[in-house]
């Protein structure tokens, strides 16, 4: 059950986050950002109220709290990448940033890793640099997009999603909707401080407003989804299996934008692929 749970997450955030991407092309990346998980947050508080779930303790509100604030901050990083950079090598870049992250906390505590994961974790590294070696693309008018365009973005949200998860497995909590209740009160804030200290406009266009909303009920439902897995299962297993989310991302733009990869790009997503199960055979 908590395998199923982890797929039906990772889905979901790779949907939303077509949808974000997808959204911060037409207007500003915080208005995104902001609107979107203050969207989710609302829709969130509502089922929390509404199911009269217990209270978790203080130290349980902290850790969603830190979990909230550093995957807000690898959502305003992924959607950046995705609107100025390939959503097909964006979205594998940071699923495999995000899983390894995880997987290195825990030896860093004292865990012993198998060699499946070393080789996973440097299959990695390797998916990394093929991923974003392509050569430039051409865009419609004559502009040029480097391919490495949103490399550091792709990276950078996978640190905030990986600490995302370790907080969230050390909620110590049977709760679910609080928990990301509180998630939501902690990035909305911090989120809208900082658009605001960079000047960065709130105000989305019309024509993304749609896409910004269901961008923000994917990534609210699937965090339920991610701390129900957790309930069933290890936090390296859910972690893994959340993080296979680029997929359905890589999917959606494949369709609906027409998005090509080299062969390169295509040896550097299955490096990913590869490495992802042999972390989670671990």
């Amino acid at each position: 059950m908590g395998v199923a749970l982890a797929l039906a997450a990772a889905t979901i955030y790779g949907t939303g986050d077509f949808f974000g991407g997808l959204s911060s092309k037409r207007s500003s990346v915080w208005a995104v950002v902001v609107i979107s998980q203050l969207i989710g947050g609302a829709g969130i508080l509502a089922a929390a109220l509404l199911s009269r779930e217990v209270l978790p303790p203080a130290h349980a509100f902290g850790m969603a709290a830190f979990g909230g604030v550093a995957g807000g901050i690898g959502v305003a990083l992924l959607y950046r990448g995705l609107a100025i950079g390939r959503m097909s090598i964006v979205a594998p870049v940071t699923g495999i940033v995000a899983v390894a992250l995880p997987v290195l906390v825990g030896v860093l505590r004292g865990e012993r890793a198998p060699w499946q994961v070393w080789l996973g974790l440097a299959l990695a590294v390797a998916a990394v640099a093929l991923v974003s070696a392509s050569s430039d693309e051409h865009l419609p008018g004559g502009g040029v997009r480097a391919g490495r365009s949103g490399l550091s973005q792709a990276i950078g949200a996978g640190i905030g999603f990986g600490l995302l998860y370790v907080f969230f497995a050390a909620l110590g909590t049977t709760s679910v909707l609080w928990p990301t209740v509180a998630a939501r009160g902690a990035s909305v804030p911090f989120l809208a401080l900082t658009a605001w200290l960079a000047r960065g406009s709130l105000r989305p266009a019309r024509t993304s407003l749609g896409t910004i909303a269901l961008a923000g009920i994917c990534d609210v439902s699937a965090n339920v989804l991610y701390l129900l897995s957790l309930r069933q299962t290890l936090l390296a297993v859910a972690a893994v299996i959340t993080s296979l989310y680029p997929a359905s991302t890589v999917l959606l733009a494949r369709v609906v934008l027409h998005e090509r990869l080299g062969r390169i790009q295509w040896v550097g997503i299955a490096c990913a692929a590869v490495g992802v199960g042999l972390i989670a055979a671990h």
